[in-house]
């Protein structure tokens, strides 16, 4: 081969190299160092995508700035409703468009720490796959009573009579009974297991009652896996089960198994309640809460939530690494069969198209009070964080940003 031709081919050779190495799939680095592009680098309408920013800011939502007012004005009205975790007030409407991987645009107060309400339960999942990734569950069609070891409160008796508890139970066994004993861990992802019980000082009848007060507790239970029912109560079960098969606090394993891995930032926090504390192998632990109902919940940066929202778009996939396996991020999305717009906690599904006609039916987004929502579109290769806009504006700004694809 002449000297010309070993040239050229070299020359050829590193121009397809360097092309599979900008083609690769773009992962932010650690916390802060997250790349920008302009949305013409990215392929969007620079003009549609400031609509979209100047939308959502308009579209602001009109409830208190104080969670703790805000609590007491809904979900506190609620027997029972006292909050028992902790509150934090909100900061301004905020925003990120992530395309492709990259940052293209972002607004408000993108590091700002606020709670996010019921976007924690699908965190919550998340701490679940991992369990389930270890091993530790084999079929999510189990029981979950076959798993539970008996749960022992951490409580303070002040020396009371010991003769007033006698033959009382002095352990938690949740899953015991004719009812609860058919629950699986399926039907406590996909929130249809019509458990009875009371946790936290939290009846399960208390959370959204409907209907006529006089059955609220005396109503017959559902088979589960037949009805959907969003049921917080239920939630915090399911976080209390995952401790206490994982023998460990949740943050720990959501930090050292996901949030540490994905470059998470070290601001974020995952909140229990005052009462919600239990012993496990001679440990006290906290049991969290799966959202702010109550208060508590996960207390995250827009930031966090884009590299959590990344990592659900990518399907459990960071960099090298399989954070949780795309088996489980399959099950996540699939949906209920009492609710197909839903599919574990909490994968809200746009099968029917109900909260977002504008978006493909393939797309999904985790979705709490606030608004908080992080959406979650791969057929754009797409996530957009907005907080605190009004629920009727989800479908606006969501449709402004697809818009803006050239």
């Amino acid at each position: 081969m002449t000297r010309f031709y070993r040239i050229l081919l070299t020359l050829i050779v590193t121009v397809l190299l360097s092309s599979t190495t900008w083609a690769q799939t773009y992962y932010p680095g650690e916390w802060g160092d997250w790349e920008k592009r302009t949305p013409e680098e990215a392929g969007l309408n620079a003009d549609k995508i400031q609509e979209a920013i100047e939308y959502a800011q308009a579209q602001e939502t009109d409830n208190p700035r104080s969670m703790e007012e805000n609590h007491y004005g809904t979900f506190g009205r609620e027997p029972f409703g006292d909050g028992i975790g902790p509150f934090k007030d909100r900061g301004e409407q905020t925003g990120i468009i992530i395309k492709d991987g990259y940052i293209v645009a972002e607004w408000g107060e993108p590091f700002r720490v606020d709670m996010t309400h019921s976007v924690t339960k699908s965190f919550l999942t998340t701490t679940i796959g991992i369990a389930y990734d270890r091993g530790l569950i084999r079929d999510v069609n189990d029981r979950v009573d076959q798993y539970m070891a008996p749960i022992y409160f951490m409580e303070w008796d002040n020396n009371q009579n010991k003769a007033d508890a006698f033959k009382d139970q002095k352990v938690f066994q949740p899953f015991k009974g004719e009812h609860n004993s058919k629950i699986t861990w399926n039907h406590l992802l996909r929130q249809t297991s019509d458990w009875e019980g009371t946790l936290w000082g939290k009846p399960d009848w208390a959370d959204r009652p409907t209907g006529d007060r006089s059955e609220w507790m005396t109503r017959e239970r559902h088979e589960p896996g037949s009805v959907f029912e969003y049921n917080d109560t239920r939630v915090n079960l399911l976080a209390l089960a995952a401790m206490n098969l994982l023998r460990e606090p949740l943050p720990k394993v959501l930090r050292e198994e996901v949030m540490d891995k994905i470059g998470a930032s070290p601001t974020w926090r995952w909140m229990g309640y005052e009462n919600s504390w239990v012993i496990i192998d001679g440990q006290q632990m906290q049991a969290v809460s799966g959202g702010g109902h109550w208060g508590g919940g996960m207390f995250i940066s827009a930031r966090d939530q884009a590299r959590f929202g990344l990592l659900t778009l990518r399907n459990g996939k960071w960099k090298d690494e399989q954070v949780i396996s795309e088996e489980w991020n399959r099950m996540a999305h699939t949906p209920t069969e009492a609710n197909t717009n839903y599919g574990f906690m909490n994968w809200f599904l746009n099968v029917n198209k109900d909260r977002l006609p504008s978006a493909p039916t393939s797309a999904f987004f985790h979705l709490g009070s606030g608004v908080n929502m992080v959406y979650v579109d791969q057929e754009n290769d797409l996530v957009i964080v907005t907080r605190w806009i009004d629920s009727s504006a989800m479908d606006g700004v969501v449709k402004r940003v697809l818009d803006s694809i050239e």
